[in-house]
This record gives structure tokens, C-alpha cells and sequence, in this order.
């Protein structure tokens, strides 16, 4: 799945295009580097999500097409906040 739709589906930034636009403006990092909005995500990956001052960081436990607002939550543990 793509980082910018897991991102969205994950409930972690709220729009899709938002999240595209994050990419681009670089302030996603996957594994220690810069990805673009086509990276496709895999368990186990650790993002960074820039957010201005406050940097969000997760790791993957899953990938799930579809999810809805009870299980998004279940798809990464926050690392750091």
C-alpha cells in the first residue's frame, strides 16, 4: 500500500491529499529516509511524520486496505510523540 494512503487509512493525517502534499514537501521519513508519496509500506517500517514543531513516530503492525475507525489505530504503535 502506498504511504500516503496507509497515512490516511491509518487515521494518522486525515486526507489522502494531504498526505500527498506532505510527501512532497518532504516531511514524511520512512526508515531514516525521505519517501515519496508512492513508497509502499511494509510491517515493521518506522515513520516520522513532521507536523510543524511536533514530530509523530510510528511503526507499522499492519497493512489493511480497509479500515474502519475502531481498527485503524490497530494498524501502528506510536513510538514516539
Amino acid at each position: 500500500m502506498r504511504i500516503d494512503k496507509f497515512l490516511k487509512n491509518a487515521r494518522i493525517i486525515k486526507r489522502r491529499t494531504v498526505a500527498n502534499e506532505a510527501c512532497n514537501n518532504q516531511r514524511i521519513v520512512v526508515n531514516g529516509k525521505q519517501v515519496k508519496a508512492s513508497y509502499q509500506v511494509k510491517i515493521n517500517d518506522i515513520i516520522e511524520v513532521y507536523f510543524g514543531n511536533r514530530i509523530l513516530k510510528v511503526k507499522v503492525l499492519s497493512v489493511n486496505e480497509h479500515a474502519s475507525k475502531e481498527t485503524a489505530a490497530d494498524q501502528y504503535q506510536i513510538i514516539e510523540d
